[in-house]
């Protein structure tokens, strides 16, 4: 499917209540099924479209939710349903791929995910998240799968080439084999695929603008995946299930604020990440800039036998008059950061700085490897650099969808020479 299509398709769903099948009585009678939890548990939504889960989650289980989702205006949709449910206070709001999480290990008590686990598929998403949750924690996901013993040649060829759809007990064993039990399974009703999903997305294709690039093509393929739901729905249906893990390990990796016990060995790992000792000055060098260093978040990251095994380090710059946080990636080129080295599994800290209010994130790094957790060229929020820096390594990511990423020249801290 082409980017032009993609973005008609997206464009098409735009302000419609949901992006596929379900209802906030399907999402009740779930997290009814996932038992009790936490006073205030957290939670992840993990692609969240405009977030009716999400806001299901906030207000009747008192959840603290990270709503995820690689399309910002679903996510500025979300935020602002929140502020008018008064519960704008416990939902938050990331852009960036579901399974690309920036978050650390075992922070949270519900994973959920709504018609969207097809967009990486069940069993990456399993195993992608098992990382995530608490102790006691819960995944709870719909997926779509063969409601007969024998589909019809027409919903086969149909989706085929869309999504690998399989039997429940297919789904079951990519749960097991990704180490985990089904808890429950709840079979989503009829009314699930037409009440606020297929019913207000035919009143959209009827006034679509067909002159728009890729929507023609966008309205075509969404008037087949409606009308073959009619012709031959009996032979398929999304299932929710709420899933628990089995024999996790006693320990997991872990991520934390640096400790003054930490120095010595950070300074190790940065010397074994980079090419010379310039990196490892650098590092301390910004410590000691009460201007440049930003308390909490100069992160670690823990390995299961309880070395620390990785770095990330976040500092003051600013993008025009606007502050922001500087991702360290080895001055002056594009590399992967000293926890990308030594078995971190993201640029680390994403989720602290988000936690402490910051707006944007800044890097000059590797450009195969920062855009798995969201970055994107800066030059298209207008951000560029004091010097000469390869267009596709320079990038930003917004972490509050609520605020605007702002545009202008980085301002270094003093340290980096720049």
């Amino acid at each position: 499917m082409s980017q032009t299509v993609i973005e008609a398709l997206l464009a098409l769903h735009h302000g419609l209540p949901r992006q596929g099948p379900g209802s906030d009585a399907t999402t009740r009678r779930l997290l009814s099924l996932a038992g009790p939890g936490p006073g205030a548990p957290r939670a992840l939504d993990a692609g969240s479209g405009p977030g009716r889960a999400a806001l299901v989650l906030a207000a009747e289980a008192n959840a603290r939710v990270d709503a995820v989702d690689l399309y910002r205006p679903f996510l500025l949709e979300l935020l602002d349903a929140a502020e008018r449910q008064g519960v704008h206070d416990r939902v938050r709001a990331m852009c960036c791929s579901m399974d690309r999480l920036p978050f650390p290990d075992q922070v949270f008590d519900l994973v959920w995910s709504e018609s969207a686990v097809y967009n990486i598929g069940l069993d990456a998403a399993l195993r992608g998240w098992r990382r995530l949750l608490a102790p006691d924690g819960v995944v709870v996901v719909t997926e779509i799968e063969w409601a007969a013993d024998e589909p019809s040649p027409q919903a086969r060829a149909w989706w085929e080439p869309v999504y690998p759809v399989r039997t429940a007990e297919e789904n079951a064993a990519i749960v097991r084999a990704a180490g985990y039990e089904v808890v429950a399974r709840l079979p989503l009703p009829e009314t699930d695929w037409w009440e606020e999903y297929y019913t207000p997305l035919e009143e959209r294709i009827g006034a679509a603008d067909l002159s728009r690039p890729g929507m023609a093509e966008a309205v075509a393929g969404t008037r087949e995946e409606i009308a073959l739901r009619r012709a031959h729905g009996e032979d398929y249906r999304y299932t929710g299930y709420v899933l628990r893990p089995v024999d996790r390990p006693a320990t997991a990796w872990t991520t934390r604020t640096e400790t003054p016990a930490d120095v010595d060995v950070i300074r190790e790992i940065v010397r074994t990440a980079f090419p010379t000792a310039e990196e490892s000055a650098l590092v301390d060098a910004l410590r000691a800039d009460t201007a440049a260093w930003i308390p909490g978040l100069s992160v670690v990251a823990g390995a299961p036998d309880g070395r620390v095994a990785g770095h990330a380090l976040f500092t003051r710059c600013h993008v025009g008059d606007e502050p922001a946080a500087g991702a360290r990636a080895g001055r002056g080129g594009a590399r992967r950061p000293a926890a990308g080295r030594r078995g971190g599994r993201d640029p680390g800290g994403l989720d602290a700085a988000r936690a402490m209010g910051e707006n944007l994130v800044v890097v000059l790094g590797h450009p195969e490897y920062y855009p798995r957790f969201g970055f994107e060229r800066a030059s298209a929020y207008g951000i560029r650099a004091a010097f000469d820096a390869p267009d596709d390594a320079l990038m930003a990511l917004g972490l509050d969808a609520s605020r605007p990423v702002p545009g202008g020249v980085i301002r270094y801290a003093a340290p980096f020479g720049v």
